[in-house]
């Protein structure tokens, strides 16, 4: 199979020397190739080495092909649609020869099946033939991902790069990069935390602390065999707890037995028939022995701590945070809210109504429309940061929060026992440290600036924050939570989400995430 990317012992630093990974070894030819790791684990970094944006710090790279990138945002909007797919000097030349004012150049270069290209990608894009020179402002942002997209199938690289292409998008969006993926007969490196979109790939890498992982198959076939690595970090760990338990035990009954010993033999020191000269003699013959047995016993302790901290290690990068959510007593019957023919307005412009639904008891429900369709409207509405223009609301009053995916209700500039007191005045100290420690920040990480925690951390400390309130709220309001947090994120917010017993609005374009906290019914805006 021709290799259009070869990536031989590569490995990437972090420019103050962190290492983010090593002696990567990968060929890539016409496959899709998913990229997962901890946020900040050195995909990005891969992309943009491979697009050759800089140089490994170990080993080498090699690319067969012309690569291409999604444009994911355009920094001036006032370029037209043809500039955006790529076009605008094709189809300028094709017209200045139609006009009779073409010159030799135009004609060597010019491409007379460009304009029947744009027309067909722009519809394979599921974008309706448009005027070319219209400006893309106008675009919606779905609308501009599936313009990226057919550009990307008009110059047809080799090689396809994608950092997070999901990120934000709608439904239509993101069924334009799955049929990107589906379709490319080049290769494709994607990093995603998507996991919809890595059902998609032929191969998943995985980078971590602790090593590079190369796995056959999509999203499930991963899942499969991670969950056997953290089956085996777990026994590894409890075996290296245990041979270090017995080192432990057996040097402290080597010293026992050698302090007996000694005793004893003082007690008969100068007994008859013995030389001083042969008693001291054989007190440092002993006492040479048993520094020998000394140093034995501490390299014993070293090597079995050695092979804790390594199973430590392993054990914490491979398997998830444990967190607990405490109970919010929501009784089943109890209404939760109420929409009676709510409209919304903005700028003079309905985003949507009338609406009316309610919600009774712990029910989870999921908020689903595109981009602009007023979800964020509707959340606000519901916590009463916004009125409606007209209808009526009837909320639990005190006992809803919204939990975004910025976790705006933390002070970056306080720790986290800091933030916990501060919304929280009526808990003592030990029920504050008990409301971090169930979120998995325990002892010292309770001291940690909010400032210094990354994305999925803050999200988990916004949301143990909320529920360690002396009355937790009843309804959790959820924009978009899992945007830019990667799959070991994630999954620790489903973990803690599906375990709670209160009732949930989602706004989310993750179907996993939708999924896995368990959503059973949909609101269409």
């Amino acid at each position: 199979m021709l290799a259009f990317v070869t990536l031989d012992q590569v490995g990437a630093s972090t420019p103050e020397g962190r290492i983010l990974f090593d002696n990567l070894t990968l060929a890539i030819g016409r496959e899709r190739i998913g990229l997962v790791g901890r946020n900040g684990s050195g995909k990005s970094t891969l992309l943009r080495l491979v697009a050759g944006q800089g140089e490994p710090t170990s080993g080498a790279i090699r690319i067969a092909g012309r690569v291409g990138e999604l444009a994911q945002r355009w920094p001036d909007d006032t370029i037209t649609l043809a500039e955006a797919l790529g076009v605008s000097d094709g189809l300028a030349r094709i017209e200045r020869l139609a006009r009779g004012e073409g010159e030799a150049d135009d004609m060597a270069e010019a491409d007379w099946t460009l304009e029947h290209r744009v027309t067909e990608t722009l519809a394979k894009a599921d974008l309706p033939e448009r005027d070319l020179t219209r400006t893309i402002r106008g675009f919606s942002g779905g609308e501009r991902t599936r313009i990226a997209v057919a550009r990307l199938w008009l110059e047809a690289p080799d090689i396809l790069l994608l950092d997070e292409p999901t990120n934000n998008l709608d439904a239509p969006g993101r069924a334009a990069i799955l049929a990107l993926i589906d379709e490319w007969r080049g290769a494709a490196l994607v990093a995603s935390h998507d996991r919809d979109l890595l059902e998609h790939v032929d191969r998943i890498v995985e980078l971590t602390p602790v090593g590079v992982t190369i796995f056959t198959g999509g999203w499930s076939q991963f899942v499969a065999a991670r969950e056997a690595r953290r089956l085996a970090a777990t026994g590894a760990l409890d075996k290296a707890e245990s041979d270090l338990r017995r080192v432990k035990d057996q040097v402290q009954l080597q010293r026992e037995m050698k302090q007996r010993k000694d005793a004893a033999g003082k007690a008969g020191r100068f007994a008859a028939g013995q030389s001083k000269l042969l008693l001291d003699f054989k007190q440092d013959r002993a006492e040479s022995s048993q520094g020998a047995a000394n140093r034995l016993a501490d390299r014993q302790l070293a090597d079995a701590n050695e092979a804790l901290d390594k199973a430590k290690a392993r054990f914490e990068v491979l398997v998830p945070l444990n967190v607990v959510t405490p109970s919010v007593n929501l009784p089943s019957q109890k209404l939760v809210l109420a929409f009676d023919d709510v409209t919304a307005e903005a700028g003079g412009r309905v985003h949507f109504g009338p609406l009316s639904f309610k919600v009774t008891g712990p029910e989870r429900i999921h908020v689903a429309g595109s981009n602009g369709a007023g979800k964020s409207t509707l959340l606000h509405l519901i916590s009463g940061e916004r009125t409606p223009a007209s209808g009526s609301i009837r909320r639990l009053e005190g006992r809803i929060a919204m939990l975004d995916q910025h976790a705006d209700a933390l002070d970056p500039s306080r720790t986290l026992l800091e933030n916990m007191r501060a919304t929280n005045p009526e808990l003592d100290d030990n029920a504050a440290y008990a409301g971090l420690a169930r979120f998995a920040f325990r002892n010292k990480r309770a001291h940690q600036a909010v400032s210094t925690l990354s994305g999925g951390e803050r999200l988990r400390a916004a949301l143990s924050v909320l529920l360690a309130a002396s009355e937790p709220p009843q309804l959790l309001l959820l924009d978009e939570p899992t945007n830019h947090l990667d799959i070991d994120s994630i999954e620790v917010i489903e973990r803690a989400l599906a375990s709670y017993d209160g009732a949930l609005i989602v706004v989310s374009h993750d179907p996993a995430f939708v999924q896995a906290i368990g959503c059973s019914r949909e609101i269409s805006l």
